[in-house]
């Protein structure tokens, strides 16, 4: 059994009973129980959120697009209730409606009541094309009496599933824009290429265009020269139509010569047939003729006679002879002029017949030929007049077309100005054209191209273009164990001083130095906050199962904050008496002040950043996160130790003198 003497040596506070086993356990658990019930009611809630039940009311009237149902307040119902891929549902989800989500409100059934309004899908999908652009929001609502964190928390449940919902649709919207970017790309290139060829059509426009006043001008001059040419088609013609007028009189005159010739031909050929018929009836030799030859035979006849009868007349022999010759010859010559004549007649008719009825013939086909030449004539007389009124109608039309050669000329010299003018707006245009196609090139090189799946994971970064890493999933952040672990050792450390006294009560009447005194009362002080250090360390590791290392090092300035907080807690009651148990209350409030969030006043974390408190939570986030200032914690604790004892020492020293009155009072109970 434990001696006695170490729990009569301890002096109990405002009490002259000796302290007891039970006072000194109640005061070494009193940090481990408040520490805790902290730690377990606030550490990591996260774990426990499925208490806490909310409500979904989905009012949302799904939408169509591309004939497709789009109902996103289900989507995003589903995934309050049933959670994702990556993160569990942690809340119980109920779904519900309007009235019953109300009256939940009302009774505590549910902690939150998540509404999606009727127009939810149709705000989401608004950023179609042809649609006004306009946020989706849905509506939470909590009872007015719920606790302080149940507010964040159903509403950051809310806000995150609300993110994710939207990060979903602005990685669809995006997907599209991206790959939008490959088309516009790809039309850009083409209409590139069309502006290179526009380009060069251009270029070449110019060159032509260039080339055009000069051709204009020689248009102009040769309107000039046509416009004079036509003055004198003009006068041409209107000669041609006197001379055509002239000709036709004559004509009109050949063509009743021509009948008349034909007349005359045609008596003729009458004439000529008529004679050849008598020449075919009378013979070509006249009939005297014929007669003569016959009595010219019929004489030589007789001569011959005569001649034969000349020897026997007794005439000379060579006279008969010769008158025989003769007689001879002439019988023959009058026989041979005889029949020739008849076959002279015979055969001189005959041809002379032909060639006359030949003659008529042509005499009566030239009469034909003359008729017809006569109306050939009239039909060229006839013509010679239409001729005379084409040649007048040239002639007007030769006017008009010199008027309008001559206005031609104008407008073509008007024309080459013009299309000087244009040559110079054609070259701007091919500069233009080819500054346009260098520009759509560039931009369709500058403008990025995506495939479907670099498209996809892009529109899913850049939809979600920042993350978090290393975020823990503890309500109040790695720095909750060490505030509440501080919180837990410094109301230990008063508890201890409300139990024990701070200040011997043999300090005026005993003969040790006040410095021993002081260190007496607060040894056990001292004991009990190390082991109230050691007790909340290991409570923290049951909670947290921290790493050894970490804990060691957490575990020290535990122990090392134990101790030093009974020795500020000592020096509070043995200045201030009672009043120091109210400020070492007030310190610990300080410290939860300060230590849950940091947009408090700069006056409150200047004071707090002086307390002994602020040296122990520095030195526990140190020990058990990557943040420096262990060593400065340490040294800050041990300081305030030695500051707290001396200021002991010195109220046990002015606790050793006194006045006669008071030695006169009894005061049974003392600070």
């Amino acid at each position: 059994m434990t001696p006695n003497w170490i729990t009569t040596a301890i002096e109990r506070s405002r009490s002259r009973r000796p302290v007891t086993w039970l006072t000194l356990i109640g005061v070494l658990l009193l940090p481990v129980v408040i520490g805790g019930i902290l730690v377990a009611a606030l550490y990591n809630p996260t774990e426990r959120l499925d208490s806490l039940t909310a409500a979904v009311v989905n009012e949302d009237e799904p939408v169509t697009i591309n004939d497709q149902l789009v109902p996103l307040g289900r989507q995003l119902t589903a995934g309050l209730v049933e959670g994702s891929d990556d993160v569990d549902s942690n809340l119980t989800w109920t779904i519900s409606n309007a009235d019953d989500a109300a009256a939940g409100l009302a009774d505590g059934t549910y902690a939150a009541v998540i509404t999606i309004p009727e127009n939810f899908s149709a705000a989401a999908t608004s950023t179609q094309p042809g649609e006004t652009p306009e946020k989706a929001t849905i509506q939470v609502t909590t009872p007015p009496d719920s606790l302080i964190v149940d507010d964040a928390i159903t509403a950051q449940v809310a806000s995150v599933a609300a993110s994710s919902m939207g990060t979903q649709l602005s990685e669809v919207y995006l997907e599209n824009v991206f790959l939008g970017f490959t088309t516009l790309g790809d039309q850009l290139g083409t209409a590139a290429d069309g502006a290179t060829q526009l380009a060069d059509g251009a270029t070449q426009a110019a060159d032509g265009a260039a080339q055009l006043p000069s051709g204009i001008t020689q248009i102009a001059d040769g309107n000039t020269q046509l416009a004079s040419g036509a003055t004198q088609l003009a006068d041409g013609a209107a000669q041609l139509s006197g001379g055509a007028t002239q000709l036709q009189s004559g004509l009109t005159t050949i063509a009743g010569k021509t009948r008349e010739a034909a007349s005359g031909a045609q008596q003729l050929a009458d004439g000529v047939n008529a004679g050849a018929d008598q020449l075919e009836q009378t013979g070509i030799v006249p009939e005297q003729l014929t007669e003569g030859a016959g009595l010219s035979a019929q004489a030589s006849a007789g001569v011959l006679q005569i001649a034969q009868q000349c020897a026997a007349s007794g005439a000379a022999q060579a006279y008969c002879d010769t008158l025989l010759e003769a007689a001879t010859g002439a019988d023959a010559a009058a026989t041979g002029v005889s029949d020739g004549l008849a076959q002279f007649n015979t055969a001189a008719t005959a041809e002379f017949v032909g060639q006359f009825r030949t003659i008529g013939s042509s005499v009566a086909t030239l009469s034909g030929g003359l008729t017809q030449i006569a109306g050939g004539i009239d039909q060229s007389a006839a013509g010679a007049g239409g001729l005379a009124t084409g040649a007048t109608g040239i002639q007007n039309g030769a006017n008009g077309l010199a008027s309008g050669s001559a206005q031609l000329a104008d407008g073509a010299t008007q024309a080459a100005s013009g299309a000087t003018s244009l040559a110079d707006g054609v070259a701007q245009l091919a500069d233009g054209t080819a500054t346009l196609a260098d520009g759509l090139h560039t931009a369709s090189t500058s403008i990025p191209s995506y495939t479907d799946q670099q498209a996809t994971d892009l529109a899913t970064v850049v939809a979600d273009p920042v993350e978090t890493d290393g975020v823990g999933t503890s309500l109040f952040g790695a720095s909750a164990i060490p505030l509440l672990a501080t919180l837990a050792l410094w109301f230990g450390g008063l508890g201890t001083f409300i139990a024990l006294q701070a200040v011997s009560r043999r300090a005026l009447t005993s003969r040790k130095p006040s410095a021993l005194l002081a260190l007496r009362a607060y040894a056990p002080a001292a004991g009990l906050g190390a082991l109230q250090g050691l007790l909340v360390a290991g409570v923290v590791q049951l909670a947290a199962s921290y790493s050894w290392g970490e804990w060691w090092a957490f575990a020290a300035v535990c122990v090392v904050a134990g101790i030093a907080f009974a020795a500020v807690n000592q020096a509070l009651v043995a200045v201030f008496g009672g009043a120091g148990r109210w400020i070492a209350a007030l310190v610990g409030v300080l410290t939860v002040a300060t230590g849950i969030v940091s947009t408090v006043p700069n006056v409150l974390s200047s004071i707090a950043g002086l307390l002994p408190t602020s040296a122990a939570y520095q030195g526990m986030v140190a020990a058990l996160t990557s943040a420096s200032g262990l060593g400065a914690a340490f040294a800050g604790l041990v300081i305030w130790t030695l500051l707290a004892l001396a200021a002991t020492m010195l109220a046990v020293a002015r606790r050793r003198t006194t006045s006669a009155r008071a030695l006169l009072k009894t005061t049974p109970v003392t600070a």
